[in-house]
């Protein structure tokens, strides 16, 4: 019994012994697949992380405007002789077919009152931004831009400005015409160059809707892609190399050279000399700032092509240049600022002041030179006025932004008799008011909805009602194809190639939203 019982106390202590080391072999095999499941979900965290920086929303960022837009257009014309018209006569004579007084009556054109007294318009635009590398992004905007009622630009053209007879390439999307859904820019950007504060950018390029239009527009600053709405609002293809050094005196001062293509002459032939339209221009931006923002510009326009082509075809056909006139030189000074707390709102005013210098090559497009030459001048045999001519134009407003998201503003530009800037593509219907050769005065009152903003931070609805007043004091405003003639000086007799508006009204509204 004592052996038996000896026994079983032995195979007791055995299997006490046994236990432990089955309970610490269980353990250790736990904790291994504790620390490969750990490994695993590390593994798997890391490779979300890896999608996620590279999901749509780290790379691709999109935003964009819509805006409806009501005008009513009243102005009024002087009159004046069609010269497209005599100089289609004149060969009969010449020939003895047909008298001079008759020519002169045939080509006569009465005073007149132009209007369009609900003119509608649809505009919308895509913005896209993408970062594709590092320091790379790619920025698109894609517009259309129509008249109500219409496929074409019937409903906004005339046969009164120059800038408002159809659409060019760097026009498109920024004058009414058709549905489409065309590439306003496309441009990609190479940023930090070398680890310096150097930007590379190419394409069709933001040369549209500068500072200080944007106040206007109720837009954010166009940044430093920007132009002076002044000088340029035209949508060109080209590129820019920028500078941004860091300067405590000059905070936020930036310098660039810009380069853009206006207009491809294509193949060179034996019935084509026309060389290509080039665009150089040197920005230096001495303070950008939130309360101020100063700008210093140059531009020189090179074989400026004629504005006439539209003589050679119909009013709205596409545009066809046919000879080269010379070169432009532009020069820009201006000033934004705003101050905070001025009363229950801020204040927020600019002073723009540019220079235009034409310098003529001596080619004329029906007889017309670059500032140059006057019909009646041409009729009456006189020489070809190679001269260069200076214009200057003056630009300011103000718009005061009230806590109840009220923005109330006014603007005021005046240009000189042979003032002529590039700003084709801005936005105004009867013209660029900025090229005009007179007087314009625009006030306008901005009512943005208190509606929180869901599709980005900038996103925002709003309401638009203003009127612009033009006094033309010049003919040719916004063409630099033939001398300017006074207005108050136009006889029934004058000979001119478009018809010549004395004032000229818009009261427009809008309602626009911006994600």
């Amino acid at each position: 019994m004592k052996k038996r019982n000896i026994r079983k106390i032995a195979l007791a202590l055995v299997l006490g012994m046994m236990v432990p080391l089955s309970a610490h072999a269980a353990e250790a095999d736990l904790q291994l697949k504790i620390d490969q499941l750990t490994k695993e979900v590390n593994d798997l965290k890391g490779s979300v992380k890896k999608v996620e920086d590279k999901s749509i929303g780290k790379w691709l960022t999109i935003g964009g405007d819509y805006r409806f837009r009501a005008d009513s257009l009243h102005g009024e014309t002087v009159a004046y002789t069609n010269a497209m018209v005599l100089g289609g006569l004149m060969p009969k004579v010449m020939g003895g077919t047909m008298t001079m007084a008759d020519a002169m009556a045939a080509a006569a054109v009465p005073a007149d009152k132009p209007k369009n007294e609900s003119l509608y318009t649809n505009k919308f635009g895509l913005d896209l931004h993408a970062k594709a590398t590092q320091d790379v992004t790619v920025n698109v905007k894609l517009a259309m831009y129509k008249s109500f009622g219409s496929e074409g630009t019937e409903a906004t053209t005339g046969t009164y400005f120059a800038d408002r007879v159809g659409v060019m390439d760097g026009t498109i999307s920024h004058v009414p015409s058709s549905s489409l859904l065309n590439v306003d820019r496309a441009y990609a950007t190479w940023s930090n160059i070398a680890d310096q504060p150097v930007w590379f950018s190419v394409g069709r390029r933001p040369s549209t809707d500068g500072a200080p239009s944007n106040l206007r527009s109720n837009k954010e600053r166009p940044g430093n892609g920007g132009t002076p709405a002044l000088l340029v609002d035209y949508a060109f293809d080209g590129m820019t190399l920028g500078y941004a050094p860091d300067i405590d005196m000059l905070p936020g001062a930036y310098a660039k050279v810009c380069y853009g293509r206006g207009f491809d002459s294509g193949f060179k032939t034996a019935n084509n000399s026309l060389k290509d339209t080039d665009m150089l221009g040197v920005a230096i931006i001495p303070i950008e700032t939130d309360p101020l923002r100063v700008w210093l510009q140059w531009n020189r326009g090179y074989n400026i092509f004629d504005q006439s082509a539209m003589s050679t075809t119909s009013f709205g056909m596409p545009f066809s240049a046919t000879t080269n006139l010379g070169y432009i030189d532009w020069f820009g000074a201006g000033a934004m600022s705003t101050l905070k707390k001025v009363g229950p709102g801020s204040l927020n005013f600019f002073a723009d002041f540019g220079v235009s210098m034409t310098n003529p090559n001596g080619n004329t497009s029906n007889g017309l030179g670059l500032m140059t030459n006057t019909f009646d001048g041409i009729f009456a045999g006189q020489a070809n006025d190679t001269s260069s001519k200076n214009g200057w134009a003056v630009y300011a407003g103000v718009r005061y932004d009230l806590p109840s998201k009220t923005k109330i503003g006014f603007e005021f530009n005046h240009g000189s008799e042979n003032w002529i800037p590039f700003t084709p593509a801005a936005d105004d219907m009867w013209t660029s008011k900025l090229g005009v050769r007179g007087n314009v005065f625009e006030p306008y009152i901005i009512q943005e909805l208190n509606l929180k903003p869901i599709s980005s931070y900038f996103a925002k609805a709003f309401f638009k009602l203003g009127y612009q007043y033009y006094d033309f004091e010049y003919t040719g405003s916004n063409n630099w194809v033939g001398a300017p003639v006074k207005i108050s000086s136009i006889q029934p007799t004058t000979a001119l190639m478009m018809a010549p508006v004395k004032t000229a009204h818009d009261v427009y509204a809008t309602f626009e939203v911006k994600f």
